[in-house]
């Protein structure tokens, strides 16, 4: 009798972080495409839900929605889950004591950034508290805790203590993430100028960004900018010396809308350090779009080669370097550091990690 793999879907109806809700769905399909013989994938999901994966064999749907597990979760409380093979693409995991040498349960959760313990002024106190509180019950409860890069695993252990159950699978682009062939309309229904850089990252960071558009002779396009910022980006810019009217800030995107806005850039810049997986410049990369990033342990393990890796105070003679001279080969670099990744091969391995435990 083959293996059943349990998946946690909790983003199907509340979605708390649209990248993991997406990554979560892709891991899922990834699983069933790439299912050794006779193993099969289920998913658990909250009240309401509905799987939108081919290919699930069985769902367990759950009493509660999914601010009541999260709170119920927290506490160690998981009625109706049950056990066996459980992997949750994210924190959200029913972390409870089990045996996996008599009964072969086993359970696994994905930390996909560090934010809550590097950066925890970017992110409400109520996430800060529930994630912290989620990895100290990992430490109890988990068996395997997954992480994006080898980086991040190294500072998750200086954390944590959770020894050799640390584990890198690396997370991949949106399956089917290309430039829309309505990427022009969208761009100008989001009033964006034909030639512009992407910037992405936290807005005490950004000011070499916006210096590098300067330099390029650019525009400067910020996505994931949280809402109602718009002021404060254009201070910053405009004390870097760019004018208001050439910052274009622009909020978490809808995939198809965020693959033309990148897949227009002459360039794109990642300046965020908090260990992590850089959603974004992933994308970027795929498209051929010439990618900065500030040298962090992430940046190094998943870009490598696929981009330039500059100090901070670098970044504005990088961008404008990526945008101009260096174009042609950042394209090429980075696309091929791309076909690296994909939610086929991270599928593969999550399936080897549950055979190893």
């Amino acid at each position: 009798m083959g293996a059943r793999l349990r998946v946690v879907l909790d983003q199907l109806v509340q979605i708390g972080d649209p990248d993991q809700a997406a990554a979560s769905v892709d891991l899922a399909a990834g699983l069933v495409a790439t299912a050794p013989s006779g193993c099969t994938v289920e998913a658990i999901v909250p009240a309401g839900a509905s799987v939108p994966v081919a290919g699930i064999s069985e769902v367990r749907t759950l009493s509660l929605g999914r601010r009541e597990l999260a709170a119920s979760w927290q506490l160690g409380i998981a009625p109706g889950v049950g056990g066996g093979l459980i992997h949750a693409p994210t924190l959200m995991a029913p972390l409870v004591r089990h045996d996996r040498l008599h009964d072969n349960d086993q359970t696994t959760v994905t930390l996909w950034d560090l934010r809550a313990w590097e950066a925890p002024d970017q992110l409400s106190k109520g996430t800060v508290a529930w994630q912290r509180g989620m990895l100290r019950r990992a430490v109890k409860h988990a068996d395997a805790v997954v992480v994006p890069s080898h980086a991040m695993a190294e500072r998750l252990s200086e954390l944590a203590r959770l020894g050799d159950r640390v584990r890198v699978i690396a997370g991949a682009p949106p399956r089917g993430f290309a430039a829309p062939t309505d990427a022009v309309r969208r761009r100008a229904a989001l009033s964006l100028p034909e030639e512009y850089v992407v910037l992405v990252g936290p807005l005490a960071t950004l000011t070499e960004g916006f210096r590098g558009a300067i330099a390029a002779g650019l525009d400067a396009v910020v996505l994931d900018a949280p809402e109602g910022s718009e002021p404060r980006y254009a201070e910053v810019a405009s004390a870097a010396g760019l004018p208001e009217r050439r910052v274009h800030v622009r909020g978490a995107l809808p995939v198809e809308d965020r693959a033309a806005v990148l897949a227009g850039a002459s360039a794109f810049a990642a300046s965020d350090p908090v260990a992590g997986w850089p959603w974004r410049a992933i994308e970027a990369m795929v498209l051929g779009v010439p990618v900065v990033a500030v040298d962090s342990g992430s940046h190094g393990d998943v870009i490598a080669d696929g981009g330039m890796l500059v100090a901070a105070e670098d970044l504005a003679e990088a961008l404008s370097e990526a945008a101009n001279a260096a174009a042609e080969r950042l394209r090429v670099l980075g696309l091929d550091r791309a076909r690296a990744f994909s939610w086929a091969s991270s599928a593969e391995r999550l399936w080897g990690l549950h055979a190893d435990l």
